[in-house]
């Protein structure tokens, strides 16, 4: 089991939307992958609610192996969300770990 842990900062408005929007837009296009890529267990995103300096969305997600994570960074549905997030982002921090 491999745990994929993604964290973002994001600029005060991006996409011509404010952070709050873009943060929800991100957690429900992120959600959306669970059950449509193989090997991906679970998908989870969270928004944070005390906005003091932390990030502001976190992506904790389960794969079933590193080649699942592979398959699930190249997935085009994957690669279909990214360029939303990159543009919303001014920092990233991430983690990978097998269990």
């Amino acid at each position: 089991m491999v745990k994929h842990i993604v964290m973002w900062k994001l600029k005060e408005s991006a996409h011509g939307n404010d952070k709050a929007t873009n943060a929800k837009l991100i957690k429900k296009s992120l959600e959306n992958l669970n059950g449509k890529i193989d090997g991906v267990v679970k998908i989870e995103v969270g928004i944070d609610f005390l906005g003091n300096g932390n990030f502001d969305v976190v992506l904790y997600s389960e794969l079933s192996s590193r080649e699942a994570l592979d398959t699930y960074q190249n997935h085009p549905l994957h690669q279909a969300t990214l360029p939303f997030i990159r543009e919303a982002v001014t920092d990233r921090k991430a983690v990978d770990f097998e269990i």
